[in-house]
């Protein structure tokens, strides 16, 4: 088995041409969910330049009859041509009718156990020739709602195949992860009165893209949360597409796994600052040594004293930025307001690199500017997506992974230098939110799609309220019994771009990769789809997206920052 040659088909005509008419050429987001899974591609600009590949993944092409053509030819004469919502102009030549497109619905595929939910859709009803596959159903509304199509059609074309998704995944994944639209006004309360997100400050979940009453489940003691990580599953389901696609066609889709070797799952614990109380800084960091975990402290106006930074820093706890544009605090929403914050926790810190931020209320408003400010505050990493409310905790933004978000069209939809965290709760047990009951099942999920199980909680609340004391030991213990290992977000920064970093070059016949990895900070293992001849070979062998896959531990290169 060789490696796949992959290419990213995006046209610069029909590029430009959306820029130009304001339309988000959101397809981009396949090279984040590619780099994220550490597989290697090609990015081409024209339909002329496919035919030396193996895979091509159609993410903007022009529409007309000579890229039509081209993708045609280029399919039977062996390749495999995936595509998400497009290739209409194939529609005839498949012998498919193309339906009307819908509103939001939920999509049922093997292997995630789970319905995921959808925006939009456009189906292809296939007209009962041979050599067409169906995989998925597509549900209009609801998820057991009247059944509209198939998530996929996959066709056999001469030597090769075309594949085509109801719909536009990475699209998908961007307005779920980043909102519907730029935060402009409040965002539309929950019906029960748990998320009155109403409440005239503009934040990160004012723009979500889930649904009140069909994405929450309720704990045992009644609250109510995000259940499932929408954004994480058609990750999955696009990557677990393309590697069987190569499978398939004899093409080996090496990929990077999400943690270091030896680490099973990550944790984070982030604090912020609010009140600035040194006793209750000292609490929480008694609550830490207890278990011997690091955790990132995200620090407000006027801070904590001296000596509460120089303890904390001796144990293990990274020192962050915790910006402050809330109105009723005297906050200002600009660029030099963000630099002025920056400027002064470096030095009331003693620290030069601050790398994290997360944004004091989840105050947040249009789309890109917080993190074209972190850019040029050197900010590496964001944790500010994250819940507000008792009744919106859990996966608000469908993910639990480290990401970087993509711009608005007016940046011509570039990605921002800026990996977003996002945090699942805050405060378990306080009096105004959730209790501890949803512990346990965020732990969980996360577990399910390998992400950051990062849970947020103040000194302050820590130290008065007894009970999120009780929940923070909760959280600790019910995480290391599940094999979790506690990270700060400077680490799991260092990680994650070190990690992708990784450059998987080649596979050999034997199954070894040649890789780049001069920027690994631990020990990264890259799984290998498996041949019968590499499974008679011996190695470790898992199940991974549906395929067995071998594993290759690369080591590090440089050590891993240690606070």
């Amino acid at each position: 088995m060789t490696m796949a040659n992959i290419a990213l088909l995006f046209d610069t005509e029909a590029v430009e041409r959306r820029l130009r008419y304001g339309v988000n050429v959101f397809q981009r987001y396949l090279e984040e969910v590619l780099a994220h899974a550490g597989i290697p591609y090609t990015t081409v600009s024209s339909a002329a330049e496919i035919q030396s590949y193996d895979i091509v993944i159609a993410g903007v092409t022009k529409d007309d009859e000579a890229t039509a053509e081209a993708l045609w030819d280029f399919a039977v004469s062996g390749g495999a041509l995936i595509s998400y919502r497009g290739l209409n102009k194939l529609a005839r030549k498949l012998h498919c009718v193309r339906e009307q497109v819908s509103g939001a619905g939920y999509a049922r595929i093997g292997g995630i156990d789970a319905p995921i939910r959808y925006l939009e859709s456009e189906v292809w009803k296939p007209g009962g020739k041979e050599g067409v596959s169906v995989l998925g159903s597509l549900h209009d509304g609801k998820p057991n709602g009247p059944h509209t199509g198939f998530a996929l059609l996959s066709f056999k074309v001469g030597g090769g195949s075309i594949h085509r998704w109801a719909v536009d995944i990475p699209a998908t994944i961007v307005a779920i992860q980043q909102g519907i639209s730029p935060v402009l006004d409040d965002g539309i309360p929950a019906k029960d009165g748990t998320g009155d997100i109403d409440e005239s400050i503009l934040k990160a979940d004012d723009r979500i893209a889930l649904d009140w009453e069909l994405d929450r489940a309720e704990t045992e003691t009644g609250m109510k949360y995000f259940e499932h990580p929408h954004a994480d599953y058609w990750r999955e389901a696009l990557i677990g597409h393309l590697i069987k696609t190569g499978v398939e066609h004899n093409l080996a889709i090496p990929f990077v796994d999400e943690y270091p070797e030896g680490v099973e799952r990550v944790a984070m614990l982030s604090f912020d600052s609010d009140l600035n109380v040194d006793a209750a800084a000292m609490t929480t960091l008694d609550v830490l040594g207890e278990f011997g975990v690091p955790a990132t402290w995200c620090i407000i106006a006027p801070g904590f004293s001296k000596p509460v930074y120089d303890r904390a820093k001796r144990e293990g706890i990274e020192l962050a930025m915790h910006y402050n544009a809330l109105e009723k605090e005297q906050g200002i929403w600009s660029r030099d307001e963000f630099q002025r914050q920056n400027a002064w926790v470096k030095e009331v810190t003693g620290i030069a690199d601050i790398v994290t931020n997360k944004n004091h209320y989840t105050r947040f408003e249009g789309w890109g500017e917080l993190f074209r400010w972190c850019e040029s505050a050197g900010i590496q990493t964001d944790e500010t997506r994250g819940p507000s409310k008792k009744g919106n905790i859990g996966f608000t933004f469908g993910t639990c992974r480290p990401y970087f978000p993509i711009a608005w069209f007016d940046e011509n939809n570039r990605f921002y230098d800026v990996l977003e965290v996002g945090f699942l709760t805050q405060d378990l047990n306080h009096p105004s939110l959730a209790d501890d009951s949803v512990a346990v099942p965020f732990l969980e999920q996360v577990r399910k799609v390998r992400g950051v199980a990062h849970f947020l909680f103040h000194q302050y609340h820590v130290h008065n309220v007894p009970k999120v004391r009780d929940a923070l030991r909760k959280v600790i213990r019910e995480a290391k019994q599940r094999g979790f290992e506690f990270w700060t977000n400077r680490q799991v920064n260092d990680w994650e771009r070190s990690r992708r970093a990784l450059r998987i070059q080649d596979v050999s016949a034997n199954g070894k990769v040649k890789v780049n990895a001069e920027r690994l900070v631990r020990d990264a293992i890259v799984w290998v789809p498996c041949t019968e001849t590499l499974a008679n070979a011996g190695g470790h062998i898992e199940d991974r997206y549906g395929v067995p896959c071998v594993k290759q531990v690369i080591p590090a290169a440089v050590p891993m920052t240690k606070l």
